[in-house]
């Protein structure tokens, strides 16, 4: 389990990969070919990375389609996980115990 909150795939895009070659949303987009609202929503941590998108970002900037899914499951299950903690209960049991109810429960 990460100790750290995983970056968005998207502040990894702008850092390290359009401020490095220079590229502006607009001419990355273009490469892309992708609208520049859509990559616009994605540097600026308001999307994510679908596997369309990973596949567009292997093939432009390196690297593989599973390596930009990876970066956007570790951020999301990181995301999850804070979420879940802030809850007084754990769900996960309640719904254990649910599930369990409705099994052992004569139709």
């Amino acid at each position: 389990m990460s100790l750290h909150n995983p970056p968005h795939p998207g502040s990894i895009i702008r850092d390290q990969c359009l401020a490095p070659l220079g590229l502006t949303i607009t001419r990355a987009a273009q490469e892309l070919d992708i609208t520049r609202q859509s990559l616009s929503a994605l540097v600026n941590e308001r999307k994510g990375i679908s596997p369309e998108m990973a596949g567009r970002l292997a093939k432009s900037f390196g690297s593989t389609l599973e390596t930009w899914l990876g970066v956007q499951e570790a951020y999301d299950q990181w995301q999850a996980r804070s979420a879940g903690s802030h809850k007084s209960r754990n769900p996960g049991v309640y719904l254990e115990r649910r599930c369990l109810q409705a099994i052992s429960s004569p139709s």
